[in-house]
């Protein structure tokens, strides 16, 4: 009896782009399912020369690999597999191992947090997504559905092959103010099949390419209307709101409420246990519907007041517009790839 009917399937997908082609395979040796560290069962390895070198990463593990588990017929799992491909010199024999690091990072935090990602997401990932090359300008990353692989069907539901990304500094602080979709769409000519290379600078460097982004974030505003923080927590003291933000990711926020809330848009600050919502209204209001989640209203005159306190420094800022409401800044302490404490703290 065929015991691996979601794996076989991947394995399906893949074999008119490599043939009998046998990968490089990075397996699990204790598995999640049985306390192990890793989500991933495996990530399988494929070397590439077209359209550029590159080496292909392929996930195993973020669907039903064995059994049907899940209580949605039309999902296998989180309904996707994780993909990347990263540029590579034609003379390596293997390919490095932080990559994998790098997906069963993202594995844990999507079976530990819950949430899950789609085409269009984004994340910064506090740091170069390599975690040996503080020199790289590659620090965040977005999804896209890997254009040779899309979406295949297999006997436990729909698998999508969900590609990152990594971006530049300013390339993803362009992603928040506009829509990532948008915006890989308009890197797609200078990044064939989005590979990643981790020694490149940003792209905008090309007036075109700057001059479409500064076009479609005047246009459109920003799509972004959930972030992922670290820290978006609040003290509620009678009249008085305090709300806590970590340093790392407070420019960030910032820009987002401007590409968000003067266009009519509301902006989320998800943590592992909070839910933190901005949106626009005619008076300042704070609402706690339920532990756990806060809702704040701001009013086009408070708006400047908000951003001017998300910087980088930490401290404590009352909104003067905003009578009540003071933002407090806290330090962040940096992380490496594999999640660990780099001593480095930001703010």
């Amino acid at each position: 009896m065929d015991d691996t009917p979601g794996w076989d399937a991947i394995d399906a997908a893949l074999r008119p782009l490599y043939g009998d082609v046998q990968p490089y395979h990075l397996g699990t040796v204790v598995k999640w399912a049985l306390g192990g560290p890793d989500p991933l069962d495996g990530i399988s390895v494929y070397a590439r020369t077209e359209p550029v070198p590159h080496w292909h990463f392929v996930s195993y593990g973020m669907s039903e690999l064995y059994a049907k588990e899940s209580p949605d017929p039309d999902e296998s799992g989180w309904g996707f597999e994780f993909t990347f491909r990263l540029a590579r010199d034609p003379a390596d024999a293997e390919p490095p191992v932080w990559p994998a690091n790098l997906l069963q990072n993202f594995a844990r935090y999507v079976f530990g947090s819950g949430n899950w990602f789609e085409p269009g997401h984004h994340m910064d990932v506090n740091g170069p997504i390599a975690a040996d090359r503080e020199d790289s300008d590659i620090r965040a990353v977005a999804f896209v559905t890997d254009p040779e692989l899309g979406v295949i069907g297999t006997p436990h539901g729909q698998v999508r092959f969900l590609q990152v990304v990594g971006l530049a500094t300013e390339e993803y602080e362009a992603v928040r103010q506009w829509d990532a979709t948008a915006f890989l769409r308009a890197l797609e000519p200078y990044l064939p099949l989005f590979v990643t290379d981790i020694d490149r600078r940003s792209l905008l460097a090309d007036p075109e390419l700057a001059r479409t982004v500064r076009e479609g974030i005047a246009r459109d505003g920003s799509s972004s209307g959930a972030l992922y923080v670290t820290t978006a927590h609040w003290e509620l003291d009678g009249g008085s709101t305090t709300l806590r933000i970590g340093a790392l990711q407070a420019e960030a926020i910032a820009q987002s409420m401007l590409g968000r809330l003067p266009f009519g848009r509301t902006l989320l600050l998800q943590t592992e246990d909070t839910r933190l919502t901005f949106h626009p209204a005619d008076a300042y209001a704070v609402v706690e519907p339920e532990e756990g989640r806060l809702e704040v209203g701001v009013p086009p005159e408070g708006l400047d007041g908000v951003v001017a306190a998300l910087r980088p420094v930490a401290g404590r800022t009352p909104v003067a517009s905003l009578p009540g409401l003071t933002v407090e800044i806290v330090p962040t302490r940096m992380r490496d790839g594999y999640g660990d404490e780099t001593g480095e703290v930001v703010g």
